[in-house]
């Protein structure tokens, strides 16, 4: 997935981010720093901070003298460290072996190291987002960290139970991936003091947007190429997830192909994967996924309307639109 055009200030934000970013790992324990440069240093598409600094700059973020330049980059920073922390907790629980193209760090250093430096972010995530001494700001990221980690235990409880349906599995995406978006692009809104209804858009926006996002990382999973994706493919049949290309496949597909999804599903087996991925392109669980990620993206599209014409907003159209063309 290419970035989208960035305006000048927000290509230097990017920059000062990473400068913040580095500086805030830094620790007395070498173990700390040495995973957490680690899964930081291994890329990523810093696509929630991104998002928050870009709704701040759409919003009107340093037209204005007297506000702090630096908090919106300061907050980014803080998205990131919250979305790392679940990466590392998320590749423990999952038993992953290989993110965006690398070594997970639970498979580098080890899972008891991978969970306590996730904590040792999401402290110092804590540690930072009271630092623009706002309650808003703190009652937003606090709700979306608790959020985030009841997503999780939903993924946990749909895991192996091929019954979950495309309500159930939506309802994870919200929780686990779309509300830290959500929670950025409202974030860029506060910063501004919006009035209650662009707040509404804003996250609105981030909403559909991280929605569409994860539709398409969980169709990637059966249409990607391991080196493009980053991770190996069918790592969540493996894992057991009912996901909606699978979902599609037992809502539309013959009754031999239902009942090896099903078992699939609650073994987490993939020795039939090759079977399963025929059924998933004969039944068009791809496309349909692809679809539904579109009208994600164009219902985000829509909440932009609110803000007002920019390099920015259109670098927020640009972003959604990305978010459904990407192919890794």
């Amino acid at each position: 997935m290419r970035p989208p055009a960035l305006p000048s200030a927000t290509t230097a934000d990017l920059a000062t981010l990473d400068r913040l970013i580095r500086a805030r790992l830094a620790s007395d324990v070498a173990l700390v720093s040495t995973v957490s440069d680690y899964i930081i240093g291994s890329g990523g598409k810093r696509l929630r901070p991104t998002l928050l600094m870009l709704v701040a700059r759409a919003l009107g973020w340093g037209d204005r003298s007297d506000r702090d330049s630096d908090h919106h980059v300061l907050l980014a920073a803080v998205v990131e460290f919250i979305h790392t922390a679940t990466l590392l907790h998320d590749d423990v629980v999952d038993e992953s072996a290989l993110r965006r193209g690398r070594q997970t760090a639970n498979a580098a250093f080890g899972n008891a190291a991978s969970v306590l430096v996730g904590d040792f972010l999401y402290s110092r995530a804590f540690q930072m987002m009271v630092e623009p001494g706002r309650m808003r700001v703190m009652q937003v990221l606090s709700d979306a960290t608790n959020v985030i980690a009841e997503g999780e235990v939903l993924q946990l409880m749909n895991c192996n139970d091929p019954d979950v349906d495309e309500a159930r599995y939506l309802q994870v995406i919200r929780y686990k991936t779309a509300r830290l978006f959500e929670a950025s692009a409202r974030l860029g809104a506060i910063l501004n003091d919006a009035d209650p209804e662009t707040e509404e858009a804003a996250a609105e926006y981030g909403r559909r947007v991280g929605t569409a996002f994860q539709l398409i990382d969980d169709a990637l999973d059966y249409a990607g190429v391991t080196e493009d994706i980053g991770k190996n493919v069918g790592d969540d049949l493996r894992e057991g997830k009912p996901t909606l290309p699978l979902i599609h496949v037992l809502n539309h597909g013959t009754p031999e192909q239902r009942a090896l999804v099903r078992t699939a599903i609650e073994q987490g087996a993939t020795e039939h994967f090759d079977t399963i991925m025929a059924a998933v392109v004969s039944t068009g669980a791809i496309d349909y996924a692809r679809a539904r990620a579109a009208e994600e993206a164009s219902a985000g599209r829509a909440a932009l309307q609110r803000f007002p014409d920019s390099a920015y907003r259109q670098a927020l159209i640009d972003l959604a639109n990305l978010s459904v063309a990407r192919d890794r």
